[in-house]
């Protein structure tokens, strides 16, 4: 077995909607005539694998070693994952993962499984549980974007693409569901989505509301949207807001918001899922980026990245550590304004 033979792909990526949507490029690089692709991964990153057509199998598999995970009873879960994963007869596993995760917890089970071929960039040696090692340059050497990481780890068994856009596939119904909603709105309008997972990458909603009205008084109309945790927090922004404005918040499935996503002019977003799926459906982004993270800025789509430089850059915190996110509350209202009317006039890409 090789790579040039082998057909049936497991791909790991055991993270959130957004690492899944950076791997796009990476699984359709591997994806080739008669090839099956199966995805493995969290319940929070399974909920974007519909979307993906590259992905013929999906897996669920919350891991130990994620820190969302709820704590184990026993170590049951991982036999029965190691019995799964040698039932499926899989050719080969490729592990992707941040420079900051260990990819040998997921080789281990791929080792223990008998999968014959296990890829991964790895900061130590794994000796036997990986056959193909790529010495993990990150952060020593250089630090490269999500997108390109994946890239360059499967472009070392010879899978290559030109094409290296975030894709997904919106259905119909969900395009059509999400027209019938926002088909009285007046236009233009733009979507702000003022949540984001990690306190550390919120934009304050004070800072949120003013940016909101002074679009509102240039005549373009705002859309919020959320999950259900994240109603309180659209609901303080509005109260700040002398204007109406529109909130679909708790009320879109993934497909229906990455199908808003898809004809939406402009979105505003802190750095979480919703930016990578508007780079997936070619939609340009203000992102208001944190300095958490150097990697996860918009890929390959018409963008403003906002932030206020920091000595405390890169610190991969949820919390911000020296409690005063600076490098988001320094942001300007009128910086993100700007931004967005900069963006408005940036020609329409071709849909994908």
């Amino acid at each position: 077995m090789n790579w040039n033979t082998a057909q049936n792909i497991l791909c790991i990526r055991l993270d959130t909607i957004g690492d899944v949507v950076m791997t796009t490029p990476a699984i359709r690089a591997l994806k080739r005539e008669n090839r099956q692709i199966t995805l493995m991964t969290s319940s929070a990153g399974s909920c974007i694998a519909p979307l993906i057509s590259d992905i013929d199998h999906l897996i669920v598999y919350d891991s130990p070693w994620l820190k969302a995970t709820a704590p184990r009873v026993d170590s049951q879960s991982e036999f029965d994952m190691i019995e799964q994963l040698r039932e499926a007869h899989f050719d080969a596993a490729i592990i992707f993962t941040v420079y900051s995760q260990n990819p040998l917890p997921s080789a281990f089970l791929c080792y223990m499984a008998g999968i014959p071929l296990r890829l991964a960039h790895c900061h130590e040696n794994p000796y036997q549980l990986l056959t193909d090692w790529i010495k993990d340059p990150e952060p020593d050497q250089l630090i490269r974007h999500e997108v390109r990481r994946q890239l360059d780890l499967v472009a070392s068994i010879g899978c290559e693409i030109e094409d290296t856009r975030l894709k997904l596939n919106v259905d119909r119904q969900s395009i059509l569901r999400v027209q019938s909603l926002v088909q009285n709105i007046p236009q233009p309008w733009i979507i702000i989505h003022p949540g984001a997972t990690a306190i550390s990458r919120r934009y304050p909603p004070e800072l949120f509301a003013t940016v909101a009205e002074s679009l509102l008084e240039l005549g373009i109309q705002i859309i919020f949207t959320g999950t259900g945790d994240e109603r309180e927090l659209v609901r303080s922004i509005q109260s700040r807001m002398t204007q109406p404005s529109y909130s679909l918040v708790d009320r879109l499935t993934l497909s229906e918001l990455s199908a808003l996503l898809s004809f939406a002019p402009l979105l505003i977003s802190n750095n979480t899922a919703p930016v990578h799926i508007a780079a997936a459906v070619q939609t340009p982004v203000v992102d208001l980026y944190a300095l958490t993270n150097p990697q996860h800025t918009p890929w390959n789509v018409p963008n403003r990245t906002l932030y206020h430089d920091v000595e405390c850059r890169f610190c991969y915190k949820s919390i911000c550590p020296e409690e005063h996110s600076h490098c988001l509350r320094l942001v300007k209202p009128e910086q993100v304004v700007q931004a967005a009317i900069e963006l408005l006039a940036f020609p329409t890409l071709a849909r994908a």
